[in-house]
Formats: C-alpha cells, structure tokens, sequence
C-alpha cells in the first residue's frame, strides 16, 4: 500500500471546485485530496516522450508545484512523440516549452523549468523538498544519479523506460523494504545492447501510454491511494496489446540500498 498521506491544507476555492471538480467528487480524492494535489511538488526529469503527457495530466490534475529537468532542445524529430512540445518552439529548451505547454493548460499551477543536465552535484538539490520525482530519462547513467538521490531524500521515484512497441514502468521506496534501481540494474548494460531511440525506434503513442502511467502513479504516491507498484515491474506490451508484472526484490549487497550502504 501507499504511505500514509500528509494532512491537507486550506480549503479549495469555488473556481478550483468547478475545475477539479471531476476529482472532487471521486470519494478516494474530494476536496481534501484536491487541495492536497495543489499543495504537492512534484520533479519530473525528461521533458520527452515521457515527460510530456506526464506533465500535462499533473498539470491537469492540479499539481501545484512542478519542477521540469531537462538540457535538450526541441527538434523536429521529437514531435511524433513529445506532445508538450509544438512545430513553432523547434530549437527552444524543452524545459522552457514543456513549462509553457503546462502552464497554458492550467495557469494556476507553478512550473519552474530547468535546462540543466541531472548531475551528482545537484541531484540532490533538485529533489530536496519534492514530495515525488518521476522519471523519465533516457540514459542509465542519470537514471542511477537520481535514484540514489530518491533513496537518500527518501522521496518516492516514479520510474518509466520505452523501446519501440513496449514499455516498462515501477515505483522505488527502498526505505519502506522494497528495491532500488541498482537492485533492479546493478550494472550499465553493454552499450550495444540497448539501442537508443533513434536507432531502435518508438511508437509514438506508446510514450503516452506510459507518461500517463506514470502520471497515475505519481497522483496515487501523493494521495496515498490504492496498491504502489513498489516492489513491482509492471511491462505494457503494444503489439500484443498485454500487461504483465514481475516482482522486483531488494539486493541485500546494493550500495546505495542494501544492508552495508550508508
């Protein structure tokens, strides 16, 4: 199960009702957990394939405080995929054009973007004070990086990957028990054997069905809602139109999780 959620704030005003209010009336969410959503912050780092529809649905949703990761600049090539981003900001960060696209959908919530490469000297600055971090990077190096940062802040990392027709999506709270991405991955896989999104290939919409995924997943960590996939791989299959999940465990020997890390 999710951690206990934290106390909500205030109330929420009659135009945020009227907004919100198809969360309002679920019974799990009301009011308290809308105005909950409006007081979380949440890092999302990769303003791609993922990290678009994610920041869309939290914007959305609500998510009052977001926080977008991302050094790249929108290319032509990305727009099959990457729906945060438009033909005319071709050239632009797409931390600055993921900001303005969730921004225009909800004005109300803050984004602050950040064109900056995820590095050790400030992981842990970017993930200080953030209630959840989701990922969606695309390189094992940064993935590693942010995860040991999650572990050490005890945030909880909502973590995608995608290649071609499948994609693959878990949650990381090592300090309730369950794994880490080093647990999962404890060393960088030949550099031949995953092939990057421009030789591989994505379906474009499979980047959505994941970014939504994740969307979903970091929504539930905030409100404390239903079953976590922490301890869980959960794998979407486009072709064969199928899920499937596989249970992940901690490694006793991970540095930055198991019993001799410190």
């Amino acid at each position: 199960m999710a951690p206990r959620a934290k106390p909500a704030p205030d109330e929420i005003s009659d135009a945020q009702l009227l907004r919100y209010a198809r969360h309002v009336v679920l019974d799990e969410i009301g009011e308290e957990g809308q105005a909950r959503l409006l007081a979380a912050r949440v890092l999302v780092v990769g303003a791609g394939g993922l990290g678009s529809p994610l920041l869309l649905y939290l914007a959305a949703a609500g998510v009052g405080g977001l926080h977008v990761v991302d050094d790249d600049t929108v290319d032509l090539t990305n727009l099959q995929r990457q729906i945060a981003h438009t033909t005319a900001r071709i050239g632009t960060p797409k931390a600055a054009s993921a900001r303005d696209a969730a921004s225009a959908l909800n004005p109300e919530v803050h984004v602050e973007a950040h064109a900056v490469r995820l590095t050790e000297e400030n992981a842990a600055s970017l993930v200080a004070g953030c209630d959840v971090v989701a990922d969606g990077t695309d390189n094992f190096a940064a993935r590693v990086v942010l995860s040991d940062a999650c572990a050490t802040a005890r945030v909880p990392l909502v973590s995608a990957a995608l290649q071609r027709f499948e994609g693959q999506i878990t949650t990381f709270r090592p300090w309730l028990g369950g794994p880490c991405y080093r647990c999962l991955f404890p060393e960088p896989p030949p550099e031949d054997l995953i092939p990057r999104c421009e030789e591989a290939g994505i379906l474009g919409a499979v980047a959505g069905v994941l970014g939504t995924l994740q969307a979903t997943e970091v929504i539930k960590e905030i409100l404390g809602l239903g079953e976590s996939l922490d301890g869980t791989l959960l794998f979407y299959d486009a072709l064969a139109t199928s899920f499937r999940r596989i249970a992940i465990r901690k490694n006793p020997a991970c540095p930055t999780c198991g019993k001799t890390a410190r």
